[in-house]
């Protein structure tokens, strides 16, 4: 099973946040789920921390090689995964989020989110919710 994990829980994931729910932390530690990000996280993250955004105050360059270095797998963006965003219908205005849908569809991996904008779509769309738990599953370093 292929997951596209959106950057929120990248995040989360990478700093153990109590955010991450039970089911959540089941697929992430499946042994059989292949883990993917996006190059986009990576922009996301980069943007999103030079604007201020708290959330977001990561390296993004630490974050990338700490996702490879626990087994997550990269894809790009490609213009396959972007020329189909014109066809979507605009539940979610969010350029980051419109291009992960296409990607998880693209990609043939279910999409994890905790956004519920986007769960709104159809399509191989799971969404996570919110629940105390403290398990990293790696760390990235300096965070």
């Amino acid at each position: 099973m292929r997951l596209l994990l959106d950057t929120h829980l990248l995040l989360w994931s990478a700093t153990g946040s109590d955010r991450l729910t039970k089911s959540a932390l089941e697929l992430l530690e499946d042994e059989r789920a292949e883990l993917l990000f996006r190059a986009a996280n990576i922009w996301e993250v980069a943007v999103k921390a030079s604007l201020g955004r708290r959330d977001f105050e990561f390296n993004p360059a630490v974050l990338r090689r700490a996702l490879i270095e626990n087994g997550y797998v990269e894809i790009p963006i490609s213009g396959v995964h972007a020329s189909p965003i014109a066809d979507l219908p605009p539940i979610h205005r969010d350029p980051f989020g419109r291009i992960l849908i296409k990607q998880a569809a693209e990609e043939d991996a279910t999409l994890l989110t905790v956004d519920k904008t986007i769960a709104k779509y159809p399509g191989a769309i799971r969404l996570v919710g919110n629940n105390i738990n403290n398990l990293a599953l790696f760390k990235v370093p300096g965070n």
